[in-house]
């Protein structure tokens, strides 16, 4: 779960059912390393090690042999697996049809008719659907024929912590570490190539043709190692004094950056959500998003929206944020109320009222 997607989601969904819930029994498949963590989640949570690899054959008959020997009633998958020989009712999170839609992002063939036939199961054997925005039940309904009552729309919420002003300490600890003694532009999220990150570094080096020598361009992302095209990009615009590869940080951290970054940009390609430009704007931020899939969606009035594909626009938006006092004060005030609308407590209780709904169906 060390990542900002999915694994938010699934802590979130963790974190508030054990608050919520103080009568149904849950048994959570997770990773050995992952034992610790969900331990700390109240005694009706039992955990069990899943040891097969994620999107893996494997998974098919393990996934389903450890819901019978669990007697489980009733099966969330919250991603789109849904193993063919699950033996009880389900449920499914489809986030996204990013593999459906960018195909050429997936390792192999063999990788585009596993995520296909996946979501196939997921769509036609589930219960019921759940996805985390209209933007992506209108994908859903695109690729797969499956009535529109059977996908439920719950929105993402934002963690109550960001609205939170972090300590001082925190603030002072996090700037001597990164190193961040003047204005830096912030991106958070995983770095994929349809996050479109290479992009944003050329865009980072028009803004630098003009008056921003000082800006620093701070990249938070895991496995950025899997990607040299990044760095590559950073060397060829010589931009290797600028521009900042945090790697995963932690959240005490993250919330920090998010604070104290002068403009937060993502210019994704495709989102089905796209939690990190309202986590920015819970935390005072002006945000920079692309104008696709769903981020106008879920982030309404109060973002500077451009062309993903002109890195040009990336940059001139860059600047109006960075020059333009009354605009930040605008988008801050703007976003504050947007993200105000977003939260976990009332998402999850709807997945919880659709746990119920499938049970006595």
């Amino acid at each position: 779960m060390r990542d900002y997607g999915i694994g938010t989601y699934v802590r979130s969904l963790l974190r508030h059912l054990s608050r919520m819930d103080d009568s149904t029994e849950y048994v959570v498949l997770c990773r050995s390393w992952d034992l610790q963590i969900l331990n700390e989640l109240c005694p009706r949570f039992k955990t069990v090690p899943e040891a097969s690899p994620g999107y893996s054959i494997r998974e098919q008959f393990t996934v389903p042999r450890d819901l019978r020997r669990e007697k489980a009633d009733l099966f969330h998958a919250p991603h789109y697996v849904l193993p063919a020989l699950t033996p009880c009712k389900s449920v499914v999170t489809i986030h996204d049809c990013i593999h459906l839609r960018f195909p050429q992002y997936l390792p192999s063939r063999l990788g585009y008719t596993y995520a296909r036939s996946s979501l196939w199961m997921a769509t036609h054997r589930s219960n019921l659907i759940m996805t985390v925005s209209e933007a992506s039940k209108r994908d859903i309904l695109e690729y797969y024929k499956v009535p529109s009552d059977k996908i439920h729309v719950i929105y993402n919420g934002i963690d109550e912590r960001f609205s939170q002003a972090p300590a001082e300490e925190d603030v002072t600890r996090v700037r001597e570490r990164y190193q961040l003694d003047g204005p830096f532009v912030l991106y958070a999220g995983n770095v994929k190539p349809h996050k479109n990150i290479e992009r944003l570094i050329e865009a980072f080096y028009i803004l630098k043709r003009g008056e921003f020598e000082h800006v620093k361009l701070v990249i938070i992302g895991d496995e950025i190692s899997k990607y040299a095209s990044l760095r590559h990009a950073v060397h060829r615009y010589k931009l290797h004094k600028h521009v900042r590869f945090l790697g995963f940080v932690p959240h005490r951290t993250l919330a920090v950056l998010y604070r104290q970054a002068d403009a937060f940009v993502f210019p994704s390609l495709y989102e089905g959500f796209g939690l990190p430009p309202l986590e920015a704007m819970a935390s005072g931020t002006p945000v920079i998003t692309s104008n696709v899939s769903s981020l106008p969606e879920v982030v309404g009035d109060a973002a500077v929206l451009i062309d993903p594909l002109r890195p040009d626009a990336i940059a001139e938006a860059m600047r109006q944020v960075l020059t333009d006092s009354e605009l930040r004060r605008s988008l801050t005030r703007r976003g504050l109320e947007r993200a105000s609308h977003f939260s976990w407590e009332q998402s999850i209780a709807r997945v919880r009222d659709i746990y119920r709904e499938v049970l006595e169906s």
